[in-house]
């Protein structure tokens, strides 16, 4: 079955509600955003939640040293890597479970992925002012051309509506949502939680 992360937590209340309805994995950003959390406060989440669920920290071009000190701050399973991070950052990091990020407008994108050695590889949507919560899909169909070992997790402009057809196509490893489950920039609805944890899992 393929497993759901939502992205742009910010909150305990939805991070529960996210958990109780099966959500896999909980992102925190902590790259400039309208969902950026204080390291604080992601830290008293992570600490209230259950074990098996992963909590992932999003990052763009950051150093690996802040990155670190982060994860160790908040005792984050694993780290997203939002922006144009060299492959030599990801072997810094490797203490951590890496998630690299990759924006897709074309064939051509998939090109610089076979670079990369992390443990798992996201395709998002590509949007020139934002690295990461655009709400803009790609062609799934390119994801065909990506001969990899390593998991796929596909996100950019997921919704309930159209993530079962994403999954069809791509039989991605994992599914990343976070504007397609709020009702306005940065604000969880829980309806939407629950009819996109149960699209993707149905």
């Amino acid at each position: 079955m393929t497993k759901v992360k939502i992205c742009g937590i910010k909150t305990l209340s939805d991070a529960k509600f996210a958990v109780d309805y099966g959500v896999d994995a909980i992102g925190f950003v902590f790259a400039k955003s309208i969902r950026n959390i204080s390291k604080e406060k992601a830290r008293a989440i992570v600490q209230k939640l259950p074990p098996f669920v992963t909590t992932v920290g999003l990052f763009v071009n950051d150093t690996a040293e802040n990155i670190e000190a982060i994860c160790r701050f908040c005792g984050l399973d694993a780290i997203q890597l939002h922006g144009n991070e060299r492959p030599s950052l990801l072997n810094k990091l490797k203490v951590f479970k890496t998630i690299k990020a990759f924006r897709i407008q074309n064939e051509k994108d998939i090109i610089p992925i076979r670079k990369y050695k992390p443990d798992a590889i996201l395709l998002d949507g590509y949007s020139e002012n934002k690295m990461g919560g655009t709400g803009t899909s790609f062609d799934w169909k390119i994801v065909k051309g990506l001969r990899t070992s390593i998991p796929v997790i596909v996100a950019g402009g997921l919704t309930h509506l159209n993530v079962s057809q994403a999954i069809r196509i791509v039989n991605p490893y994992a599914v990343d949502v976070s504007s397609g489950v709020e009702s306005s920039p940065g604000k969880k609805d829980r309806k939407l939680i629950k009819k996109f944890i149960d699209a993707a899992k149905g």
